[in-house]
């Protein structure tokens, strides 16, 4: 029986090798994504979802995996390129995150919120709307199927970087610079009604203080800027969500628009 079964061994070694390659990628990936990688999702838990993902991405990029090298030198060569590709193309997905804090944080400075609950977020301090932003996208994200995007997201990973190559120059810098500059405008995009009604504030205490230099303008406005930025938090949330969340499903659709 075991003469019988020995033909069978290259097959199952190649397959566990093509699994595994996929598998340190993958991993890398969910450690930095959003929702699945957060620090609120248990360590076993992040786990079984790197395996689930795998059995998924696996069978769709198994002819580009190169074939098993013996030795820990040539071994290595193949799966360190893969740790440094899976965390740089996961941390495209974090920066949606990012965008929401960022947003939440001019929001909250605008309004005088930013001391509301500070800290009170996690490992990352941040204020009360950052926070409220975050979880509500992040949550909106996965009602609206973030998994089989992300799957997709994956699989179109191995175009841009094929395995075990290093990634290039041209595509760090290309890449990196187009989405951090892509979520920056986001952020201030979003937090823009709170920097004007910042604005328009601003300049209505100055015009009152002119008028009536005996008055404590800052005694009046405070209560009026923060009932204020809460009424435009309460209007304005769920066009922000709807927002970020149409340019996250674009990307997801597209990562990167065509391939440099």
């Amino acid at each position: 029986m075991i003469a019988d079964l020995m033909p069978l061994l290259p097959i199952s070694q190649a397959a566990l090798w093509t699994g595994f390659v996929v598998f340190v990628r993958i991993s890398a990936m969910l450690a930095v994504m959003p929702a699945f990688g957060g620090h609120a999702v248990p360590m076993r838990v992040r786990l079984a979802l790197a395996l689930m993902f795998t059995f998924i991405v696996a069978p769709t990029v198994a002819l580009a995996i190169p074939p098993i090298k013996t030795g820990v030198f040539l071994a290595f060569a193949t799966i360190g390129p893969e740790v440094i590709t899976g965390l740089f193309f996961g941390l495209f997905l974090r920066f949606f995150i990012l965008a929401l804090q960022i947003a939440g944080s001019i929001a909250a400075q605008s309004t005088s919120l930013s001391q509301i609950f500070g800290g009170s977020a996690g490992v990352d301090p941040q204020p009360a709307i950052g926070h409220l932003l975050v979880v509500s996208g992040t949550a909106f994200a996965v009602m609206s199927g973030l998994h089989v995007q992300i799957a997709g997201y994956m699989i179109q990973t191995y175009t841009l970087v094929p395995p075990s190559e290093l990634l290039s120059a041209a595509i760090v810098i290309d890449l990196g610079l187009q989405e951090v500059r892509r979520i920056f405008e986001l952020g201030f995009s979003l937090a823009a009604p709170f920097l004007i009604a910042s604005l328009v504030y601003n300049v209505v205490m100055g015009v009152i203080n002119r008028a009536m230099p005996q008055l404590m303008v800052s005694f009046v406005g405070a209560p009026a800027i923060t009932a204020g930025g809460l009424l435009l938090l309460l209007i304005t949330a769920p066009i922000m969500l709807g927002l970020w969340y149409a340019v996250f499903s674009s990307f997801m659709t597209s990562p990167f628009g065509p391939i440099p």
